[in-house]
């Protein structure tokens, strides 16, 4: 058994999403560095089409604040969320020579996100 006596003297931390849409973007984009954004044989694109997916991320975490008119069920959207979407991103830019926006576009809303919502209202 923890002492729960510990537990009340103890100084609680958490880690939650920057307030705000614009702080969210920006935190989001603070962990990706300039190698990062260059290791890709289209950087240019990398790096607009990550910014696409830093906003999308950040509007779906942001969205949790109005309640239920945001969602109907909350989702806790991870930082993990947006990493598979860099990851993805980088491996078909890499691996393409045209862009493929329909297939990012389904794999970012509709499987890496969309996959997580459950309610039919959300989607």
């Amino acid at each position: 058994r923890f002492p729960p006596l510990l537990l009340q003297n103890g100084v609680k931390m958490t880690n939650e999403p920057p307030k705000g849409l614009r702080a969210n973007v920006m935190g989001s984009m603070s962990k990706c560095d300039d190698r990062m954004l260059n290791d890709c044989t289209k950087p240019e694109a990398f790096s607009r089409l990550v910014f696409a997916f830093c906003f999308f991320h950040a509007v779906c975490q942001d969205r949790r604040k109005f309640g239920a008119i945001g969602w109907n069920t909350p989702y806790n959207f991870t930082p993990e969320d947006l990493s598979t979407n860099r990851r993805q991103l980088k491996y078909f830019l890499d691996n393409y020579n045209e862009i493929p926006y329909q297939v990012l576009r389904f794999l970012g809303a509709k499987i890496n996100y969309g996959g997580r919502v459950t309610d039919k209202k959300d989607r």
